[in-house]
């Protein structure tokens, strides 16, 4: 290939890749900015979550819409203005990032998503109204179910989480299989917090092993159903 031609093939395929990914990033904004941008005027703000999860904890002033149900979806977000910016979030970011594009792609001018969703917005202590919260897991009871197993199974992940729903019949079948050689426990990556922040977490679902108290092993994601028997025996 000729010298000139050849790099100017990789300068577009350079430029194209990143604009590519500029696009991807496109109106998703950390919680800091999600919360300066609440202060606008006109602003509409919109809980894509369940109603249940809605009323455990949601944002001031938010309508809700389940994205899941897109009948409700529809129908809801139909009295929305199109020409004012729509602030979305549910839990994690995952589903107002697809409902961000649906209301784009219906011609809604400004859309904007908050990366991470609600669990990041409460991780970083900013306020939330809670009409009906679920007990939170404490740090002092974490740690009692931690230290009084020989060796224990740590499962962050959530009902709302698309892989932690995909890990459910590889846990139950883990469960079958060396149900006896460890202790399961559930941190709901919605709820609690503070445990959380306490085992550094970074994203749902999250799995550790504790043995005598002490962290061995850690994994973020789908995980096989032999690598978490390894772990567990190792």
């Amino acid at each position: 290939m000729n010298p000139t031609i050849k790099y100017l093939f990789l300068f577009f395929s350079a430029l194209f890749f990143i604009s590519c990914n500029a696009n991807s990033q496109a109106g998703v904004l950390s919680a800091t900015e999600f919360e300066q941008k609440m202060t606008a005027p006109k602003v509409q703000l919109l809980d894509v979550r369940t109603a249940g999860e809605y009323q455990t904890a949601h944002l001031p002033n938010a309508l809700q819409a389940n994205w899941l149900d897109q009948a409700q979806f529809a129908d809801r977000t139909q009295y929305l203005d199109k020409s004012l910016p729509v602030l979305i979030y549910c839990a994690s970011g995952v589903r107002s990032g697809q409902a961000m594009q649906a209301l784009k792609a219906q011609g809604f001018k400004e859309v904007y998503n908050m990366g991470g969703g609600l669990s990041t917005w409460k991780m970083e202590g900013k306020p939330v109204i809670a009409t009906n919260p679920p007990a939170e897991l404490t740090v002092p009871a974490f740690q009692s179910m931690i230290n009084g197993a020989k060796v224990a199974l740590v499962d962050i992940g959530a009902e709302w989480c698309p892989p932690c729903k995909k890990m459910e019949p590889v846990l139950q079948q883990l469960q079958k299989e060396m149900g006896s050689a460890y202790t399961f426990v559930k941190v709901d990556g919605g709820n609690d917090i503070t445990v959380m922040k306490y085992l550094n977490f970074v994203a749902l679902p999250t799995f550790i092993v504790f043995k005598d108290g002490k962290e061995t092993w850690r994994k973020q994601g789908i995980v096989a159903l032999d690598e978490l028997k390894k772990a567990i025996g190792q």
